[in-house]
């Protein structure tokens, strides 16, 4: 007679794996101000990232490093005398949007890496003045510096704690210098995206917005949450010959088409792919567009046209503006693309319809390919029921 032993740990198995593929995640889910809040030689770290709002930047985002300095580093930074919206500015630095934990750093490729820090995030840093140099020295040594300083001023420490690949707090030796960040900051003033964008390689789409009076309708959704993809100035260049023989009506819809009435961090817009509405979207006209992920790419569709997000200009509740690498055409104004013939083009800055029908991808309903959740359910649950029935 078969002994049921194997049957009965197979079905065991069977069932741990099934809960282990139901059972809700929350490998993201993390405090910053509770982590350190047991580590009392960085009370005066975690105070301030309280006070300045940073806390809450740092909980939401699923990905990030935070490089803390005790309470006597903090005290020489208190003793400036700077305000808090500079202080803010100086603590951004020290938020990194990636994950470096204790190995990571001590193994870096080549040596030396940068990382973009949460004040590169904030729309304030000029170039790269919000970038994180981080350098392996001799000895084991790991060095940290902001990279338009061209010093490295502090030194790793230790690992304070390490969520793997979600959050990695590190202690740093003492605060990061830099003239920008430490510059007298007053009291911020309503955000202004035609500045923002003009700032930061997105003049000409800037001057689109105003030229058109579109500029207005942007500004008045910031206050509730808005998105913003701005084409970059070689790609507004590129495309205005196309531009000018719209009529006036046609190009406020086109550039009302480049924003999105709420708040996306460039995390949410990943993790929840689609259709997304427009500013330019009302009962008569859809003028939306689909978001998808491709990779590490996050990539918008159109059905004219595919362009890829190239870069954060501000990334800040209640305000994200994405460099984009092609102007988004929408079907109300472009002739959608009927087939794609495959081409070995770099698909830098070609915007017009029919040149972007090389880069069209076929859109499979994000992502057929992979198992989606009920099926991967109805997969398990019947793996469960053969083992009972062996």
């Amino acid at each position: 007679m078969t002994s049921p032993a194997p049957i009965t740990a197979s079905l065991g198995l069977s069932i741990f794996l099934l809960l282990l593929f139901l059972s809700p995640t929350t490998s993201n889910a993390h405090n910053i101000t509770r982590i350190l809040g047991s580590h009392p030689e960085f009370s005066t770290f975690n105070h301030y990232l309280s006070l300045t709002h940073l806390a809450a930047e740092i909980n939401r985002r699923l990905t990030i490093t935070v490089l803390a300095v005790d309470n006597s580093a903090m005290s020489s930074l208190l003793s400036k005398g700077y305000s808090i919206y500079t202080i803010k500015n100086v603590l951004s630095l020290h938020v990194l949007v990636d994950y470096f934990d204790a190995r990571k750093i001590h193994q870096i490729t080549d040596g030396t890496t940068l990382s973009s820090s949460l004040f590169q995030a904030s729309g304030q840093a000029t170039g790269t003045s919000g970038y994180v140099n981080i350098t392996n020295l001799k000895g084991g040594k790991v060095g940290f510096g902001v990279q338009d300083q061209g010093v490295l001023n502090a030194r790793y420490v230790k690992s304070i704690k390490e969520i793997k690949y979600n959050i990695s707090i590190i202690q740093i030796s003492q605060v990061l210098t830099s003239d920008e960040a430490e510059a007298p900051t007053a009291a911020p003033s309503a955000l202004n995206l035609t500045s923002i964008l003009s700032k930061q390689g997105c003049k000409s789409f800037a001057d689109l917005l105003i030229a058109t009076g579109a500029d207005s309708t942007f500004q008045t959704n910031i206050e509730a949450g808005l998105t913003v993809f701005c084409p970059t100035d070689g790609v507004v260049k590129g495309f205005l010959p196309k531009y000018k023989n719209l009529t006036t009506t046609k190009k406020v819809s086109l550039l009302l088409y480049h924003g999105i009435p709420v708040y996306q961090s460039i995390q949410m817009l990943k993790d929840n792919n689609g259709v997304v509405n427009t500013l330019a979207t009302d009962r008569a006209h859809k003028y939306d567009f689909s978001v998808q992920t491709d990779g590490e790419d996050l990539t918008l569709e159109t059905k004219v046209v595919t362009s890829k997000v190239t870069g954060i200009l501000i990334d800040e509740e209640p305000l994200a503006v994405y460099k984009i690498n092609k102007v988004l055409l929408p079907t109300e104004i472009f002739k959608p693309t009927v087939a794609a013939s495959p081409k070995s083009s770099d698909d830098d800055e070609a915007d017009s319809p029919e040149s972007d029908s090389d880069d069209q991808k076929a859109s499979d309903d994000n992502g057929a390919g992979g198992l989606d959740g009920g099926r991967l359910v109805m997969v398990i649950l019947s793996f469960c029921m053969g083992v009972l029935l062996m």
